[in-house]
């Protein structure tokens, strides 16, 4: 149904990957977790945002970044750091 709008409108589809090229995996791990904890969540102002996100990064420990970049080494995946 979208394909043949598109097509009505003149419009050129371009492809696109599965994945954004401008995200390393590293920032998968953050954005998926903080997506879980943002969800359903509303802000009533850009200083509540920016105050949320201090305190999410704040509550986070080294681990959990380092786990984020080295993810096949990571302790809670059962390996050695």
């Amino acid at each position: 149904m979208v394909q043949n709008y598109l097509e009505t409108l003149n419009w050129q589809v371009l492809p696109h990957s599965a994945y954004s090229l401008d995200l390393a995996p590293s920032d998968y791990h953050l954005f998926s977790s903080m997506g879980h904890t943002l969800a359903e969540r509303h802000f009533d102002s850009y200083e509540d945002v920016r105050k949320w996100l201090d305190e999410w990064f704040a509550s986070k420990d080294e681990e959990f970044f380092w786990c984020g970049i080295h993810k096949y080494n990571c302790p809670k995946n059962g390996k050695n750091v």
